[in-house]
């Protein structure tokens, strides 16, 4: 049973986490694509693909400039080969960038990633589509200009960031889709034999393909390079203001309205919600703190271990409790420590101001001046720490406040069951503006993100496994909610054509691009063109399947197809014992 003590330990355990950028630095991650004399492997960040198997490709090549770009495309093309893009960074959870295996190449943006131009009279910057997000954040606040929308995350690179969608949070001005402050961009797409088999094509707001190109997936072709609008410097405060969960969501329009770049943090299990109040101030107003994430700073590699193997044993021992017990731990220290915010080098207290550069985006345990295989980031595979899904549904408004009714309906039944969340982030709530990119937003939205357990094995069954699958049913199938194209589990994508009004255009730009299919994806057939489909036993372990039959649960662990306890139209697969 776990006791107050073990939970002193383990806040403790995650003050040294959060102490650790103060004592050593991080190890870089590894490097997406790892070849031999057979051939290469594409991984993302997490060591894991949604459907478990290897990205495997035959070559891999790297351009330093868009030139070397246009000849790979060029080169493919005269050979038939398929192709698809990667960066140095690797992040998206959804094979996207894996190429079928055979008669393909994988072209890697890793190495092209020198250029950014700041235009200071224009306000605007110019970079290769494989600039880091750090190094463009910061050349822009070197010249006195802000970036005024960016991922969370800044291990992301430019053309990644447009490709998927990506974005921060706020309703304001353009927006917190960085897609949506593009001014112009270059593509590399196939061509004929007499225009040297590849072309690039520059595209600016108005341009017929340019709303499908700023979220496209890489199937219209390869992002060269991108140009987006900048603002004058200015800085941001921060507050977090931490409250009961009782009608918090009447709040949520009224938060998004009053507070430029606001979100919400819920942790439903502790029935509290922090509320982020988030503001720009004038470039002149007293603060120079800064937004180190405590998710994202660097872990203790055997820290991670340990934490993982804690929760591990919890999940196979069924001990709710001792998950709860770390739930209340994890939430503490959040709160004491600001959720990363740091003032002078430590968190003192709200409201913490910084410039936009420094609050905007985090990732200190990506950085690191020479490896160091003590610390790196908690999901690392290389650790052996964290490993999770992560759900990100995009709802309408009005629909977001209905599965918000229903998802505490169902914590309601049995709080505890949902201290699994709250052991990572709780339930993070963003704000998205409507967007004109034929793959973007059709309306202002509100984003969810959560993480939740991932079994090392894809065979066994989870703690919980199916309170999650009702709730990622709720979102997507229940209140129509529209994934976000760089996350979620395979279960999410389905019918999701129907759910953007810009699809069909989309699929006729991509046509027009890239006729013969050479960036056409195997992620895009099975999944979002619906031309393969998972029904093998257990595939809904793992969200390759919704359950129809108790084999695709584990009868043999006592995990059957069942009715959703809240929404009755889920099928789910719950843990039975008779």
């Amino acid at each position: 049973m776990a006791s107050p003590i073990r939970a002193l330990l383990l806040l403790l355990l995650l003050v040294v986490i959060g102490l650790n950028p103060y004592f050593t630095s991080a190890e870089p991650p590894a490097p997406p694509v790892r070849c031999n004399v057979t051939g290469c492997v594409l991984s993302n960040a997490y060591g894991a693909w949604g459907d478990r198997s290897e990205c495997w490709v035959r070559s891999v090549v790297y351009p330093t400039n868009e030139e070397e770009l246009r000849s790979a495309v060029a080169e493919a093309n005269r050979n038939n080969l398929k192709a698809k893009v990667v960066s140095g960074f690797s992040h998206a959870i959804p094979k996207l960038a894996c190429p079928p295996p055979e008669n393909s190449v994988l072209i890697s943006t890793a190495k092209y990633n020198t250029r950014i131009e700041v235009d200071v009279a224009g306000r605007t910057v110019t970079a290769d589509s494989g600039v880091g997000l750090r190094d463009l954040i910061d050349k822009v606040e070197a010249a006195g200009l802000s970036l005024v929308a960016s991922t969370y995350w800044e291990g992301v690179s430019v053309g990644g960031i447009i490709s998927t969608g990506s974005h921060g949070s706020s309703w304001w001005g353009k927006g917190g889709a960085v897609h949506d402050h593009v001014v112009s961009l270059s593509m590399v797409i196939p061509a004929g034999e007499s225009e040297g088999y590849a072309k690039v094509v520059r595209l600016r707001q108005g341009d017929p393909l340019f709303n499908a190109a700023i979220v496209s997936l890489g199937l219209l072709g390869i992002i060269s390079q991108v140009t987006l609008s900048l603002e004058p410097s200015f800085k941001r405060s921060i507050t977090y203001s931490f409250h009961d969960d009782a009608s918090f969501e009447d709040r949520l329009l009224d938060v998004a309205r009053k507070h430029e770049f606001a979100d919400l943090t819920w942790f439903p299990s502790q029935r509290k919600v922090a509320f982020r109040f988030d503001d720009r101030v004038p470039s002149n107003a007293s603060g120079d703190g800064i937004n180190d994430f405590i998710g994202f700073q660097p872990s203790l590699t055997a820290v991670s271990a340990a934490i993982r193997a804690t929760e591990k044993r919890y999940d196979e021992s069924r001990n709710i409790r001792g998950k709860c017990v770390t739930a209340a731990a994890e939430l503490g220290y959040r709160t004491l420590a600001g959720n990363g915010l740091k003032n002078n080098g430590i968190f003192t207290g709200y409201p913490v101001v910084g410039r936009q550069g420094k609050m905007q985006t985090s990732g200190s345990c990506q950085h690191s001046p020479e490896a160091d295989s003590l610390s790196m980031c908690a999901w690392d595979p290389r650790s052996k720490g964290l490993f999770f899904y992560e759900t990100t549904a995009i709802f309408s408004p009005p629909k977001f406040m209905d599965f918000i009714h229903d998802v505490k309906q169902l914590r309601d039944l049995k709080p505890e069951n949902f201290c699994g969340v709250d052991n990572y982030n709780g339930f993070l709530i963003r704000f998205i503006k409507k967007s004109n990119a034929l793959l973007g937003q059709p309306e202002d939205s509100i984003v969810l993100d959560f993480n939740y357990y991932r079994a090392d094995d894809p065979s066994t069954p989870r703690l919980n496994q199916d309170v999650w699958e009702e709730v990622e049913q709720m979102a997507f199938m229940k209140h129509g909610a529209r994934p976000h194209w760089a996350k979620n589990r395979r279960v999410a994508f389905l019918g999701v054509h129907q759910k953007y009004p810009g699809f069909t255009n989309f699929l006729v730009a991509k046509n027009q691009s890239d006729p013969g299919g050479m960036f056409q994806s195997p992620w895009w057939d099975e999944v979002v063109s619906g031309q393969g489909s998972t029904t093998g036993n257990g595939c809904a372990l793992e969200g390759q399947c919704i359950c129809a039959e108790d084999k695709h649960c584990s009868p043999s662990k006592g995990y059957l197809c069942r009715p959703g306890l809240v929404y009755k139209e889920a099928r789910v697969c719950r843990y039975t014992t008779g």
